[in-house]
């Protein structure tokens, strides 16, 4: 099936609407229901709604039995300001679609109405539009939720867009694709004095002074390989904003990140291990909270090769790359389907992901939907 200019444009004006309306994980409410609203002319044969949170699963069945596969966008934009100059730009004060998730959930809407004009011939589709996957919740919400195993997939594939790679070219590799990780939060509490006599203080300050270097290079980042370790500060907090007080209490944030499951356990364990041994030697009493919890992310060698088939018969250059630093939250659905994500490339100087000034290419909707397409009617005609 072609890509019509009326149906693209559609999508494009729909991909704005979202744009305007930005809602944060746990919050996406409105967007569910603006997407089930410009799906329903599709006729899904079933639809689950308030799925693992604001999750929406539109189901559309073959008359035949076969596999079912799933596709998946994501619903949640992010706590950041948008400053970009385009005119549908974020109508929510200090809240933007600025990591691409209004393209897909439009990629996948699309799909939708291809799917309300020619079901597949035998299995079922699923077109899972997922909530809260910013902060790595969702995922496994929905596996979570008692109406997930009525439609658990055989395959699942995603896409994510990347700037930094040539417009239109993707990348798809077997094997690890994005990074598990983790925010660790120390919480130090001790006592406070006067800052004439900090030796009557039990005061975190030495022990945070020790602790952000001695983090840091329990994971210094090099290359994407499996001993790949990356521990990154991002927050530090400490007593009161005065000049007349010895702190007693701290914080320290960090974000550790490894190219699998099993580095990040003991990536995890080597952590804490300082953070305990600092706070007993300063008689400080400890709390620990862990935070944005993302599984490592891995390409399904089948699924894989039917995705990059799929690509290259829809005409998107498929060239080699990388796994990603960054987490994906997609990596959970590896536990429960084959699975496989690529990247689409959004133009190399495009705006980073998460930069106030991105937005989503509106000439990724067209590939992305015949790439989709192409692999739903390779599994299930």
């Amino acid at each position: 099936m072609t890509t019509g200019q009326d149906e693209i444009t559609q999508l494009v004006a729909f991909r704005r609407a979202l744009h305007r309306i930005p809602e944060l994980s746990g919050n996406e409410a409105r967007t569910a229901r603006e997407v089930e609203a410009f799906t329903q002319a599709s006729r899904p044969d079933q639809v689950i709604r308030a799925l693992g949170g604001h999750g929406l699963a539109l189901i559309y069945a073959g008359s035949e039995p076969g596999p079912t596969v799933m596709i998946r966008a994501e619903l949640d934009a992010l706590p950041i300001a948008e400053t970009g100059p385009v005119e549908w730009r974020s109508a929510v004060p200090g809240k933007g679609h600025l990591c691409g998730h209004d393209g897909h959930m439009a990629i996948l809407a699309g799909l939708a109405l291809r799917l309300g004009w020619q079901r597949p011939s035998r299995g079922r589709v699923v077109l899972m539009f997922q909530p809260a996957e910013e902060d790595g919740s969702g995922a496994a919400a929905v596996i979570a939720d008692a109406r997930f195993p009525s439609i658990k997939p055989d395959f699942a594939f995603s896409l994510h867009n990347l700037p930094g790679l040539p417009l239109g070219h993707a990348v798809i590799e077997p094997g690890p694709a994005n990074c598990a990780s983790v925010g660790m939060r120390l919480a130090f509490a001790g006592r406070t004095a006067h800052a004439a006599e900090p030796h009557k203080a039990v005061s975190p300050a030495m022990t945070i002074a020790r602790l952000v270097p001695a983090l840091s290079a329990l994971g210094t980042g090099g290359a994407l390989d499996e001993s790949f370790r990356l521990v990154t500060i991002t927050h530090l907090s400490m007593g009161e904003p005065a000049f007349g007080i010895t702190p007693g209490a701290g914080e320290v944030w960090a974000t550790l990140r490894c190219l699998t499951d099993d580095g990040m356990s003991a990536l995890k364990s080597a952590a804490l291990a300082l953070a305990e041994a600092e706070a007993q030697a300063a008689g400080l009493k400890l709390s620990v909270s862990w935070h944005d919890d993302f599984a490592a992310s891995r390409n399904d060698p089948e699924a894989t090769a039917l995705m990059r088939a799929a690509l290259m018969a829809a005409g998107l250059p498929v060239i080699p790359g990388e796994p990603m630093r960054a987490s994906e939250d997609f990596g959970r659905f590896g536990a429960t389907a084959r699975s496989a994500m690529f990247w689409l490339g959004a133009g190399e100087t495009h705006p980073a992901l998460h930069a106030p000034d991105y937005d989503f290419p509106d000439s990724l909707i067209a590939p992305g939907l015949a790439a989709f397409e192409r692999v739903i009617r390779d599994l299930l005609g």
